[in-house]
């Protein structure tokens, strides 16, 4: 029904809209119920009890995402309401509504956006606005409120939310069940959710705390192999954080729910954490796969306190709760893994993903400007999971440990079920240290890109060394500098000299050279992996290295060679036959499994992405034979299994590719090595895509090895994208431009990664052009990784100069792209921009 404003209503909730109505509404209550019905193509009907209070009337915009049909009774105050509903809101005038409480019952229905529904099950993802594809709300993250939620849902069916049921009753005819929920304390609207479904649980008690896992698995020999190990975790992230912040967990349940294929690692949601399934149950793991699995437990249960207890204002500060999330978790597994190399895991997993961003034109500042909250998902990526860690490392180093502990304390108190910006809290910060905090956070919070940073000596007039100097400069062009400390070692034919390189309050650090007569053999900065930025490495040095790598005895200084070395070959200071020899004479020597990993996915770059088709079959016997070689005599099957995802990713030869057929049909077993279900599915694809005898067959066969009925699911959609036909990939990635068809979005991206291999990337370069027009409708459509993993999937086997230029062709054709989507492209294309 229409009210007599046409006052014009923008799309999603613009930084404007959301001021205006956090300075008026307070106190907001949903009562929400949803009757599910067993058909997933059924709609979902909702009813609305949504209370709040007003300081003064004004006219009200809610946010309903939806087509205007799906409003079906709207009442304020017991009366039917007039309002205006255009661009996604629901406009209300302002003589509907009075100072004090008002109350809105809105009858509706949901959107299916969100919902991720299957015919088995449906569960909620509402982050950053989606809550308002499913129902009005007031979608912005400052107007907190509490929810009260009812489900009707098919009687064999089981529900989970925030909080627990407190009724559950069967319906007269005994096809459905209600299930009504406790209130919830006061959460964002992204952080309100539920799950309804076939799912079994698993319930554990220890002392007063008690969880409850649900899941879908039907192999009962993994899931007893996982159980003990994710709840002891979970437990244990649980206490040290208590411990840590001095405050015990904020809200009154703690369970989670195993969901196959879900988008995302995991999601906070307060009482009810959703992860990926085969993020948690694993199958004869790598070191690195038990690490993944420890660090997203600790990283979604620090999200209790940092995002959901304290909440970020506004989404340009959404990575002001990843990055506590993320820093704290690497903190919190240390325990858990006492033999671990912390240092090394830690400049493993965040310092090559955010070098990989920041190494290109697509770079951007941790904290990035956002105008309205329809475009907050294009925020997310590397620079706020893995750069920003990085950068808070810094900031504890530059304070203190205990400096930054008290801030965080007194934060988290100062603000607790409530919403606090990265400024409030660099506020708290200033009461607990003397450091110049504005100046640093100028430049490593809101400036992008990193500094090149050199070293060199200079000389007496004799031509002895007499002083080395390092400085930094700024890739911007500009003569600013990055606050930071880093240890340099320079070996002689004698010794080792360290010297602790402070750049904290001046961009270049000098060092006298007090033994004029003795000439570096090599010079390797950032030897403790705690600096940051491009380190051009000198030819001496990167000569010396790429032969003697392994003679470094201490893991983090050969780890941090690898990474300078990797981005010195970027610029184009290395032959790619040059580094790919070199790693291929040092994975022998090689004893750090996280190191082996690092290097095994070099080698898997350089093989598809950097050598010619000629190049490739010269070295591909050698690689293979080197992988193989350590696969069977490596002395862990952990280690055994880096080779052996190694040698699928890269085998080509005969001989290679014969391996992988022994060992998909069981005619080869590797002692001490197990394969799983998921290994088994992942060599059928890969013989697949190499078209080895009758690749239908051998997908089919495997498809009726696999018992669990999502992953055959999963296996049957997968299997279209790897036809040896040519007009069936086009039809499959045709079907893709329609939404529906890319609702589960982990195996749309299993399937691009096997259209867009490098043994077809010559017939796939067609689909790039089409894969760019997508990527708004993706970013409207999608979830909030998805566009950027869709990119990254698309360019990942591609090399050629056609390829190159249908992006710089699409880039030049559309100059007023979005800004945050070209970022996307920018990053997601660098390699093949390098590779051409």
């Amino acid at each position: 029904m229409g009210c007599t404003s046409e006052k014009p209503l923008e799309p999603g909730v613009s930084w404007s809209l959301a001021q205006q109505r956090s300075a008026l509404i307070e106190n907001i209550e949903y009562r929400l119920a949803f009757n599910i019905p067993p058909q997933s193509d059924s709609p979902v009907e909702g009813s609305m009890q949504l209370s709040f209070e007003l300081l003064e009337p004004q006219e009200i915009q809610l946010d309903f995402n939806a087509e205007a049909f799906q409003l079906k009774t709207v009442m304020i105050g017991g009366k039917q309401a007039t309002y205006h509903f255009q661009e996604g809101h629901i406009l209300f005038s302002g003589d509907q509504w009075k100072a004090g409480e008002n109350i809105v019952e809105i009858d509706f229905i949901a959107g299916d956006l969100a919902l991720n529904r299957q015919d088995e099950f449906l569960y909620t993802l509402f982050v950053p606005d989606r809550a308002s594809t499913a129902f009005p709300c007031f979608d912005q993250p400052d107007l907190k409120a509490k929810f009260s939620l009812t489900l009707n849902i098919p009687a064999h069916w089981s529900a989970i939310a925030n909080e627990a049921f407190i009724e559950r009753q069967a319906s007269n005819d005994g096809a459905s069940t209600r299930y009504r929920f406790e209130e919830t304390e006061p959460i964002s609207t992204y952080l309100f959710s539920f799950v309804a479904g076939e799912f079994k649980a698993v319930v554990e008690k220890r002392a007063e705390r008690e969880m409850t896992l649900y899941h879908r698995e039907t192999d009962t020999v993994k899931l007893r192999q996982n159980l003990k190990e994710v709840f002891d975790l979970h437990f244990d992230a649980l206490s040290w954080l208590e411990a840590y912040t001095g405050i015990d967990y904020p809200f009154r349940k703690f369970d989670f729910v195993l969901i196959p294929d879900f988008q995302y690692g995991g999601m906070e949601h307060p009482g009810a954490i959703l992860y990926r399934a085969s993020s948690l149950l694993l199958e004869h793991p790598t070191i690195t796969q038990n690490l993944s699995r420890a660090n997203l437990i600790a990283h979604e249960t620090a999200h209790m306190w940092f995002g959901n207890l304290v909440t970020m204002k506004w989404f340009d500060d959404v990575w002001l709760k990843e990055v506590f999330a993320n820093f704290l978790a690497d903190k919190i597994v240390k325990p858990s893994f006492p033999g671990l190399n912390h240092e090394l895991r830690f400049l493993m997993a965040h310092y090559p993903a955010a070098y990989a961003v920041d190494r290109t034109r697509g770079t951007h500042p941790i904290r990035q400007p956002l105008d309205n909250l329809k475009n907050a998902g294009t925020l997310y990526g590397a620079v706020i999971y893995q750069k920003a860690p990085i950068v808070m490392r810094q900031l504890e180093s530059f304070i203190g440990e205990e400096a930054l502990r008290s801030s965080l304390q007194e934060y988290l108190t100062k603000y607790n079920f409530s919403n606090a910006s990265w400024d409030d809290l660099i506020a708290v910060i200033n009461n607990f240290t003397h450091r110049d905090i504005q100046k640093w956070d100028k430049k490593w919070v809101k400036t992008g890109s990193w500094p090149s940073i050199f070293s060199r000596f200079r000389k007496h007039q004799d031509g002895t060394l007499r002083k080395l100097n390092i400085y930094q400069t700024s890739r911007r062009g500009d003569d600013d500098w990055w606050p930071q400390r880093f240890q340099v070692h320079l070996k002689t034919k004698d010794t080792l000299v360290a010297y602790d390189a402070n750049m904290e309050i001046r961009k270049a650090f000098s060092q006298n050279w007090d033994r004029p007569n003795a000439r570096p053999i090599y010079l390797l900065p950032n030897s403790d992996g705690r600096g940051y930025g491009y380190f051009v490495l000198d030819k001496t040095s990167i000569d010396h290295l790429l032969d003697n790598i392994g003679d470094l005895p201490d893991p983090v200084s050969r780890a941090s060679a690898w990474i300078m070395l990797w981005e010195n070959f970027l610029e184009k200071r290395i032959s790619p036959l040059r580094l790919i020899n070199a790693i291929l004479k040092a994975i022998p020597l090689e004893t750090e499994p996280l190191i082996l990993e690092s290097l095994t996915g070099y080698l898997s770059t350089l093989f598809w992405k950097f050598l010619a088709q000629p190049e490739r079959s010269d070295i591909a016997i050698k690689a293979e034979g080197v992988l193989i070689n350590m696969m069977a005599n490596a002395q862990v099957e952990a280690v055994k299994k880096i080779f052996f995802k190694g040698l699928m990713e890269t085998a080509i030869s005969s001989q290679g590719v014969e391996v992988l057929v022994k060992l998909w049909r069981g005619n080869m077993e590797i002692e001490g090595m197990s394969l799983g279900e998921e290994d088994f599915i992942r060599l059928a694809y890969e013989l697949a895509v190499r078209e080895v005898s009758d690749p239908d067959s051998i997908l089919r066969e495997q498809t009726s090895r696999v018992s669990n009925p999502d992953r055959k699911r999963k296996m049957e959609f997968v299997r279209k994208a790897l036809s040896p036909s040519v007009v069936a990939r086009d039809e499959f990635f045709t079907s893709l431009k329609e939404p529906a068809n890319r609702n589960r979005e982990p195996w749309v991206l299993e399937a691009l990664k096997y259209l867009h291999h490098p043994l077809r990337a010559h017939i796939s370069e067609k689909y790039i052009l089409t894969s760019l027009n997508l990527l708004e409708e993706l970013q409207e459509t999608g979830d909030i990784f998805f566009p950027k993993r869709w990119l990254d999937q698309t360019f990942w086997g591609h090399q050629s100069p056609e390829a190159a230029d249908q992006v710089r062709q699409f880039l030049y054709r559309n100059p007023h792209y979005p800004q945050h989507l070209k970022n996307k492209i920018l990053q997601s294309s660098d390699l093949l921009f390098r590779a051409v």
